[in-house]
């Protein structure tokens, strides 16, 4: 058999891959034998770019232990979480958990240039232009080919950006308008997670100022398609009569964006040679901001899998990688439940189903017990 051009190749460099580029750079006697495959640019977004990433604690404990944290970012210190036009309500705050911030919000243009900055001092060998995709893999090593036609060989792979195959798939029904607003009476710290029966409606602190906020809005296709063709104007009242008056009047003048919603995971992570992570492996409704969080702590599992092996104590990779998927089966279909459900039962439109929703709030709010499972699902995720 061919050597391997490369020890571990990772194909797809957005946040999951580049952090997980880094994490295997810290346990690697040769840096540059981890090739990061990316089908753009190294030249980073533009400072317009409107796209936010919602991050956990969890994720930035990660991603401050690997120095890409980014310089500006508006944390999150209480979640508000209600039901439009019924009862019940629960806070989830810092204090609660003995955390400075339950998250923050950063722009993808911020993160990116943090991980590109550690990615230029790592080692890791970062090879831009045509997009790769795994041609084969034998008992040694993984085949791989670039859309320009140039290959190269791994002796593993790791799939960390693209579409899942969708083993198991659920459409929602939704699309969501993505954009932003600004706010009367700013509440600096707050995040709002609000279910309608339209789909839930979050409202994230911007990085972008202090009464600024990202907007989530999850709707039916056509409901968002009308949204987004609103004048500044329709589309601030439209905003307000959902979300209600406890910032003041919102206002947004920012473009929307309109995406499609659905779930759409692999079962099976680990195959061979082969791994996948991140929107590979898993995509989810954007409820409670879970994906990149996702995505992130299988990157963190996976370097520590694949630890043993990078330092010569593990003869091959193949039965580590189906360690790893193992351990990552119950924070994975855990998330994907948590995020899966809280859209569609708050969206039934059926009065006794919201009303036992509107109970199940209240019950969260009153008993903190009741609520620390959620809130560290939501914080944390499961650890194996």
């Amino acid at each position: 058999m061919p050597a391997c051009d490369y020890d571990i190749a990772i194909l797809g460099g957005g946040p999951v891959g580049g952090a997980l580029a880094l994490l295997l750079a810290r346990a690697a006697r040769d840096p540059s034998r981890i090739a990061l495959l990316r089908a753009a640019p190294a030249a980073a977004p533009p400072a317009a770019d409107p796209r936010v990433l919602a991050l956990n604690h969890g994720s930035r404990v990660l991603l401050e232990g690997l120095g890409a944290w980014p310089a500006q970012a508006a944390d999150i210190h209480t979640i508000h979480v209600s039901q439009r036009g019924r009862l019940g309500r629960t806070l989830i705050r810092r204090e609660d958990f003995g955390v400075p911030q339950l998250g923050s919000v950063t722009a993808y243009a911020a993160l990116h240039a943090a991980i590109e900055a550690r990615l230029a001092a790592s080692g890791v060998a970062v090879l831009d232009g045509a997009a790769a995709s795994v041609a084969g893999q034998q008992v040694d090593g993984v085949d791989i080919v670039r859309a320009d036609g140039t290959a190269l060989r791994g002796a593993l792979a790791v799939q960390a950006d693209g579409a899942a195959p969708g083993d198991v798939r659920r459409e929602y029904g939704q699309h969501a308008v993505l954009t932003a607003a600004t706010a009367a009476r700013p509440r600096p710290g707050w995040a709002w997670e609000r279910f309608t029966r339209e789909g839930p409606l979050a409202l994230l602190p911007h990085p972008g100022g202090a009464d600024r906020y990202s907007v989530v809005w999850c709707c039916a296709p056509e409901r968002a398609r009308q949204l987004a063709g609103l004048d500044a104007d329709a589309f601030s009242a439209a905003l307000g009569e959902a979300f209600g008056t406890r910032m003041g009047r919102l206002r947004s003048d920012a473009p929307r964006h309109v995406a499609p919603l659905l779930l759409n995971a692999r079962r099976h992570l680990a195959q061979g040679r082969c791994v996948a992570i991140g929107n590979a492996a898993q995509t989810l409704h954007p409820v409670a901001g879970q994906g990149l969080n996702l995505g992130l702590r299988d990157a963190a599992r996976l370097a520590l899998a694949l630890a043993p092996w990078q330092t010569g104590q593990a003869p091959e990779p193949a039965a580590l990688l189906a360690g790893f998927a193992g351990a990552r089966r119950g924070d994975r279909w855990l998330t994907a439940a948590l995020t899966d459900a809280l859209p569609r039962v708050f969206a039934t439109g059926l009065s006794p189903v919201e009303h036992a929703c509107g109970l199940a709030l209240l019950a969260l709010d009153l008993a903190r017990p009741a609520r620390a499972p959620l809130a560290r699902q939501l914080l944390h995720g499961r650890r194996a």
